[in-house]
């Protein structure tokens, strides 16, 4: 039981560095990965596979970024932290604005969350900003499996998506 609490804890700079990739400043990434390691501890019993404790930890502060950013959104606290420079040599519109692309987006979404484990999970993990190192040594692969996985999750993704 202690060594979950301690390798939970010896995951510190992989969850800080993981928050600072979701764009959140050094205060805000502390307070996500100190709530991500109170959902942890309180869904302990939820955890199975010993191994997976990096990629379950991860997984809980995407979800719980993510459900803070929905409920800022609703909520109309959401401060953009987007450097306004970016956008001086922007010709048209993102597209954001467009139902269409929110409808292909949320497709993309349900296509990924349909993809078998062991292809979903390095395929976020991968779109998500780690490399494939990192992948490979979170779930004790190697990197030619890791390239494969994330190539065959693409390759079902195309199929799908263009059906």
């Amino acid at each position: 039981m202690n060594d979950f609490y301690e390798q939970l804890i010896d995951l510190e700079q992989s969850l800080l560095k993981y928050a600072s990739h979701l764009r959140l400043d050094n205060s805000d990434a502390k307070d996500l990965v100190q709530e991500t390691y109170l959902k942890a501890i309180l869904n302990r019993d939820k955890f199975v596979t010993t191994g997976y404790l990096k990629a379950w930890a991860i997984t809980i502060m995407k979800n719980t970024f993510i459900n803070n950013y929905r409920h800022n959104l609703m909520h109309n606290n959401y401060y953009d932290r987007i450097d306004e420079s970016s956008f001086i040599n922007q010709i048209k519109s993102s597209g954001s604005d467009d139902p269409d692309a929110v409808y292909t987006v949320g497709e993309i979404n349900k296509c990924i969350e349909r993809l078998r484990d062991k292809f979903r999970v390095p395929f976020k993990m991968y779109i998500a900003g780690y490399r494939y190192r990192e992948i490979a040594d979170t779930f004790n692969l190697r990197i030619g499996t890791v390239k494969s996985r994330i190539f065959l999750a693409r390759k079902i993704l195309m199929n799908q998506l263009a059906t």
